[in-house]
């Protein structure tokens, strides 16, 4: 029968389709990277999702965030999201978190029930801690490395954490994970060399700040505010989905069989 998903099913397969229909993926961050991988995420069938990030939605996420736009600003990131995503399927769950994912409080949530997790945060103690609840819990788990202050989309690749090359952030992540023992992580990064964004005050959140009074994490917190553009997170976050998508169908369904 003819439904939403049929020309995604010419491609994997109705046993694929019903694969995902039952999966739970958890995304962490649902900003430029997040948002995108959800959105390709529900519109590739997968029926279960759990969403988490404290952030609403900004004046200065207007330029590359899905959920970004002047109805938005303000608003909970997440429940932007849910909303979008169930105007796109009807019958998807989601659970959203208003919170920002520390070790404080890792233990809320039930790692066992994911069937895949993507990490799409921006901070190293948040990403450490999702991957190694992922790894205790043999858990799949894909991450995010550096999409800001860059330019150009055609230089992410997908490789284990231990062949990046010039992202900071992977650099980072390397030597963290293998000073806790982890042998392989999957991620996205960029090979381009990061740019350094120009220093004008006039244009930055450091002298500009447009947080809603009382926010618990602002942009301000950041040591420094990298530049951003409208594909390079958007391409980083659709090949992250590619990612999920391929390893929960094994290789994409019926075409790897």
């Amino acid at each position: 029968m003819l439904n939403q998903f049929s020309r995604t099913e010419l491609l994997l397969g109705k046993d694929a389709m019903e694969e995902l229909k039952n999966k739970k993926v958890a995304v962490f961050g649902i900003g430029g990277v997040g948002g995108y991988v959800c959105e390709a995420l529900v519109r590739s069938g997968i029926g279960h999702f759990d969403l988490i990030d404290d952030d609403k939605v900004c004046l200065t996420n207007l330029n590359r965030q899905i959920i970004a736009t002047r109805k938005t600003v303000g608003k909970h990131k997440v429940d932007v999201m849910k909303e979008r995503m169930l105007e796109i399927n009807p019958k998807v769950d989601i659970v959203a978190h208003k919170c920002f994912f520390l070790p404080e409080n890792s233990n809320e949530f039930d790692f066992k029930s994911y069937d895949y997790v993507v990490d799409a945060v921006d901070t190293v103690t948040a990403k450490i801690e999702i991957i190694m609840k992922c790894k205790s819990e043999n858990v799949p788990v894909i991450s995010c490395m550096g999409a800001g202050n860059k330019l150009d989309p055609s230089r992410f690749k997908v490789a284990d954490i231990y062949k990046t090359t010039m992202c900071p952030l992977a650099k980072v992540m390397r030597r963290e994970m293998k000073k806790r023992g982890v042998k392989k992580l999957k991620v996205v990064f960029s090979d381009e060399k990061p740019i350094r964004p120009i220093e004008d005050m006039g244009i930055s959140c450091k002298t500009n700040c447009i947080c809603p009074p009382g926010a618990e994490h602002k942009c301000t917190d950041r040591r420094s505010i990298p530049g951003s553009i409208a594909f390079t997170p958007a391409v980083a976050g659709l090949v992250l989905a590619g990612e999920v998508i391929k390893d929960l169908t094994n290789g994409f369904g019926r075409n790897n069989q």
